[in-house]
């Protein structure tokens, strides 16, 4: 009863923080998508509380739990009584979801539901060095050091990681202290929970985007995806880092897709502005590479603006309100990193020899093995057995060039730019690594492709998509 008990009180936070962003909207994917979204935000939240708990001492995690979903339950029912209602309605769908494609679908999420179970029964404890020597290991310091938490953050034990954020271990550390024991079950079903959230995410969000068909099309790339239902039982953090990336850039686009539709709700688009924003902070809170997709996230925006065309602030069209609540929303989790990094765990390994990295870069050689690398990983990282689906996804993209308009909307633009500066910064990373370049590409490039594989296929699927999503206001 104690694990069910914490669990809804971990999605019901999750939910409600959702709620009191952008409110109750009128269409028929939109539950998925709420549900789908509080489920990782609720992660997240309790990560953080846990974490800052440890730091301040205060352990009475029930009634701060507690406490914090009253405060949010009190604010949603105030605001709801304020609030306009959000009714979303599709233009016009040019495929209807046929029963071959809804039949697809439905196999492929058996599929991955039955592989999944079964891995999950025969590696409670994960798979891979990561999941024990990392991760869960990192979670039962949080759990079991009391006042001498900070000792298990020490160079001494590098092989560790001390360094990397603690969004997965303060979460699993948070559900034992909750449950009052150390459980297997807590990291194990943390990574389903992540991995089919991942999943509903992308389809919740292209029904809404784009329609039926699209939204089955896209979840069957990503269920029909081997190693990522394989990777998100390991209890690795790539699969809940690849949801934030997907959940940050759904929510830009739906903010974008409102104003481009000539929304009038002020209050909704910076609900999602400001989801964004934590999203955001939550990957940088999840792994390293979160920090990169947020450098690349703003780093975009300097070569292509979303809003470089903002429909003029009038009564029934307000003006976009920018960048502003996207960054307010992300400091506080970003300033928890940086004090994380700054006064508990110690310096990474990656940038310990500054010498020695600038003789990497003047090796030839290393960009050409690295380059080699990811020309064969980008069509076999996801383990699958046949035709990869980036191929086959490719060549529906030729077929359908003369359909497709010839310039990408800015923000799709923006988004493709932010994962490929992501994806530069992967290879440079591979350049400076201080672990044998070989050995580093082929046991952690795969896991690096799989982290940005759900935003691919959403900006892929909103490029061959059509018309944008219509939003309008009425009182309720």
């Amino acid at each position: 009863m104690a694990t069910i008990g914490a669990a809804i009180l971990c999605f019901a936070t999750g939910y409600l923080f959702v709620a009191l962003a952008i409110g109750e909207f009128h269409f028929q994917p939109d539950l998925m998508f709420r549900i789908c979204l509080s489920l990782g935000l609720g992660e997240g939240l309790f990560s953080i509380v846990y974490f800052l708990a440890r730091c301040f001492g205060f352990m009475a995690l029930w009634r701060i739990d507690f406490a914090i979903f009253a405060l949010l339950l009190a604010a949603y029912l105030f605001s709801r009584a304020r609030r306009r209602n959000v009714v979303l309605s599709h233009p016009i769908r040019q495929f209807s979801a046929r029963g071959l494609v809804t039949i697809a679908f439905a196999v492929a999420l058996f599929a991955a539901l039955y592989s999944a179970t079964l891995r999950f029964l025969a590696h409670p404890y994960g798979s891979g060095w990561d999941s024990f020597a990392i991760w869960n290991l990192h979670a039962r310091f949080l759990y079991r050091g009391n006042a001498h938490w900070r000792d298990g953050f020490t160079a001494l034990i590098s092989w560790s990681h001390p360094d990397y954020p603690l969004l997965l271990p303060a979460a699993i550390a948070h559900f034992w202290t909750l449950l009052g024991h150390e459980t297997p079950v807590v990291p194990a079903l943390l990574g389903l929970v992540f991995t089919f959230a991942a999943a509903g995410l992308l389809v919740s969000a292209l029904d809404i985007l784009l329609g039926r068909t699209s939204a089955l099309l896209g979840g069957m790339a990503l269920l029909a995806t081997p190693f990522f239902i394989e990777l998100g039982t390991w209890q690795y953090a790539d699969v809940p880092l690849s949801f934030f990336f997907l959940a940050t850039l759904v929510l830009l686009h739906m903010h974008r897709a409102q104003f481009a539709a000539g929304a009038v709700d002020g209050r909704l688009s910076n609900g999602l502005l400001a989801l964004a924003g934590i999203t955001a902070g939550l990957a940088a809170w999840t792994k390293n590479e979160g920090v990169l997709f947020l450098c690349a996230l703003l780093l975009s925006r300097l070569f292509v603006r979303p809003d470089s065309r903002p429909l003029p602030s009038t009564k029934s069209s307000p003006r976009s309100p920018g960048l502003t609540p996207f960054l307010l929303t992300l400091l506080p989790t970003f300033c928890i990193l940086l004090f994380f990094k700054r006064f508990i765990a110690p310096a990474g390994d990656l940038f310990s020899t500054p010498v020695s990295m600038l003789h990497k870069l003047e090796d030839a050689s290393r960009y050409w093995a690295v380059l080699k690398w990811f020309g064969k990983e980008l069509f076999r990282f996801g383990q699958w057995l046949l035709i990869p689906i980036p191929l086959l996804m490719l060549g529906l993209f030729i077929m359908l060039k003369g359909k497709i308009p010839r310039e990408a909307s800015p923000a799709i633009r923006a988004s493709v730019v932010a994962l490929g500066l992501t994806l530069a910064g992967y290879f440079f990373i591979y350049l400076i690594t201080p672990y044998d370049i070989y050995w580093h590409l082929r046991f952690s490039l795969n896991r690096l492709l799989l982290q940005l594989w759900p935003s691919a296929i959403f900006l892929y699927f909103l490029r061959i998509g059509s018309e944008p999503l219509d939003f309008r206001s009425n009182h309720a």
